[in-house]
This record gives C-alpha cells, structure tokens and sequence, in this order.
C-alpha cells in the first residue's frame, strides 16, 4: 500500500472526522450514561461496512476488522467517549446543549479519531492480515471506570497489543508524546470523618473542635511525602475537599475531608493507607477526637510497555519526523487504559493539542477547555500506520 493513498484517504475523512467531533462535543453525556453517544457511534461504524459490531455493555461499543490477508494477530484500538460534570464557557457555535455536562478533556476528539481510522481502515483491509479491534469505551472519568467493566466483559480475549492516545493540551500542537514505562500514576481516593464535640463557638473548652483537628490532618498528611517518602519518589497526597459547620457561631462535631493519593510503585500505594492512617489516629487521639477512615483503590498506573511504544515511536519518526517526537516526564493524573494493559502489552501515547497562536491554553477539566482539530488528523495517521505495521511486520516474522 503506497503512502500517498493512505494520506489521501485520512485527508478524505478528517472534514467528516471534525464534524463527528463537534456534534458529540454539542450532546456530551456523563460516565456511564453514554447512550446516545454510543449509539452515534454504533451507527458510523455500521455505516461505514465490513465492521463486526457488539455492544459489551449498554453504553459501549466494540468494532472487528478483519484483515483480507488472511488469520494472524489482534491489535486493539481505544478511544474513550465520556464527558464531565462541567458547565461549558466557550462561545463557539458547537459549545455544550447539555446544561451542566462537558467535553472539557477531548474524549470527543477521542472518539471522533477512532472512527476516522475505522472509515479509513475499512478500505485497507485487504493490505493487513489478522484483526483490529476498535474499542469506544464509556466511563473513562468515573472508578471503576469502563475498562475494567469492559475487560470483564471479554473485550481484551485474543488481544496481542493495544494502543491509545489523549489529547493533550499541555503539549503544543505538533508534538507527539512518547514515554516508557510509569506514565500515569494510580489516582487512589480516600475519605476521613473527624468525630468530635459540638458546642457554642463562645465556649470552645466545652467542646471537641473538628474543624482544628482537621486542619492539623491536613498539615500532617503532607509529611508522608516531605519526611517519609524519598525526595525522587513521584508521590502526591492531597486534601481536595473539607467540609464542615453551618454557621457562625457554633462548632461542628463533625467534620469530613476526601482527597486524592498519586503514585506509580505499587509497593508505596500498599503503604501509603497505613501511614495516614498511623497521622489521622495519633491527632484525632491527642484531642480526644475519633475518625472514620475509607480508602478507595483506583485504576492501577499506567506503564507502557517498552516493544509496543519503540513501535509507535518509529512510526512517528517515519511519519512526522524526528522533531515531532517529546519524551515529557510522567505525569500524575489517572488513566484507566491500565486496565487493558493486564492483558496485553499496550502503550499510550500524548498528542499535542495546545496552540497559543490559536488561544488554545486551557488546561483539561477547565470550562474553557478546546483542542487545536488538526491534531485530530495526527491521531488518526498514527493510528493508521499502527495497524498496518503492527499486523503486516508480524505477518512477516511469523
């Protein structure tokens, strides 16, 4: 297959590919409520033809393309399709109809890649042998998330590799961010009650101050990352939310905080609930307070596998050159594309979708959130080249 007819065909599809994702951006819909958009989805794909479809759950869609080469391996390509709880302050013409609900992290970019490679791959299916997979997963935003549901599901059976990619506004546009190993960390969530005395704000010696107490929580948590965890170990415990009192003068009995713990070694994720805990017992216990303590795993890190990423990293230099590839550091956000990674060596990648020239510098989950479109075409090209060099390089090795 000359490179020139697969560029034509991705030039062909990407006006279709913005229009796809400026209408999921108009109707964006929440974690596992996905309903008409994966209907939208389901209906693309069946339009395009020569795609097995299946819908694992109600809200996801699983697409099979079989290559015309004849049997061989399974690349597995992912796209997520939620929004967030987030009320839009863009001006633009396709801006959110759904009051209160947002595309503000681009899985409607996302989705609207995906198809374009499944359009554009339907049409090359007799230059690759084996199987692509294309999987629109909902609920990447919510734990448990949809991986795991999915992964439960069978979606992963027969899997040899799978692939992602987010865009991402942090990194200019016409970048491609490649990392080995640890790339998103385990976004773990923790709740604390702090059960003291209530009283009259006037009288604090006859009561038990939640309020002080938990204040100390919060400043003695932060010494398990300053003084327990080493200075090069990527670490984060942060107190997001304190809620408590009703009024002025009285001092609740009560009061409750909820963060987040961010980590990439597994061994510090088993460690870390029993050193805030040893914190929140010893101040609750010293002003003879009580707590309740929950701590909630969330997906695991996400640690790209290094054959699978060297692979994407070569069709990007080939592609776009050396000049487009960044190797930025981790980062400490959560992915639960690590769900996929449990049964096949996988790689996720980040595409640049930031452009100052253009004023797209608003950070993900922001009500300004935007991408730079043309990115899309870059996510989708990569795709493309994934799959027939995934699928063709082994056919030839086998």
């Amino acid at each position: 297959m000359e490179a020139e007819n697969v560029r034509a065909l991705i030039a062909d599809v990407m006006p279709k590919a913005i229009a796809w994702r400026r209408h999921l951006h108009q109707h964006p819909e929440l974690s596992f409520q996905e309903v008409e958009t994966s209907q939208f989805v389901y209906d693309k794909l069946q339009s395009f033809g020569g795609i097995q479809l299946s819908r694992p759950t109600k809200t996801s869609v699983v697409g099979k393309i079989t290559g015309g080469k004849g049997p061989g391996p399974t690349l597995a390509i992912r796209a997520d399709m939620d929004a967030l709880p987030i009320e839009e302050n863009n001006d633009f013409p396709f801006k959110s109809q759904n009051p209160g609900v947002m595309h503000a992290c681009g899985h409607d970019g996302h989705t609207a890649m995906l198809l374009a490679a499944a359009f554009v791959l339907t049409r090359l299916r007799h230059h690759f042998s084996g199987e692509i997979r294309l999987i629109f997963q909902h609920a990447e935003e919510l734990a448990p998330g949809g991986a795991e549901e999915l992964v439960r599901a069978g979606v992963m059976d027969g899997v040899d590799w799978v692939i992602g990619a987010h865009l991402w506004s942090p990194l200019e546009f016409g970048k491609i961010g490649i990392l080995y190993g640890p790339m998103m960390a385990a976004p773990d969530i923790f709740h604390i009650i702090i059960k003291g005395k209530g009283g009259h704000a006037a009288i604090p010696d006859q009561t038990i101050d939640s309020i002080a107490i938990g204040a100390q929580v919060v400043t003695n948590l932060q010494h398990i990352v300053s003084r327990n965890v080493n200075p090069l170990e990527p670490l984060v415990v942060s107190v997001t939310k304190f809620v408590a009192g009703t009024t002025h003068n009285v001092i609740p009995g009560t009061a409750e905080l909820t963060g987040t713990v961010r980590v990439f070694d597994e061994a510090w994720r088993d460690k870390v609930p029993a050193l805030m805990e040893r914190i929140i017992k010893g101040v609750t216990a010293a002003h003879g307070a009580d707590y309740e303590f929950v701590y909630e795993r969330g997906y695991r890190p996400v640690v790209n596998d290094a054959d699978v990423t060297a692979k994407l990293e070569a069709i990007v230099r080939s592609v776009y050159g050396e000049e487009a590839i960044a190797h930025p550091k981790p980062i400490m956000v959560g992915e639960d594309f690590s769900a996929y990674q449990q049964k096949a060596p996988g790689a996720f990648i980040l595409i640049g979708a930031g452009n100052r020239e253009k004023g797209i510098v608003f950070p993900h989950h922001h009500e300004r959130f935007t991408i730079d479109e043309d990115a899309m075409e870059k996510g989708v090209t990569i795709f493309v080249h994934a799959a027939l060099r995934f699928l063709n390089e082994a056919a030839v090795t086998r």
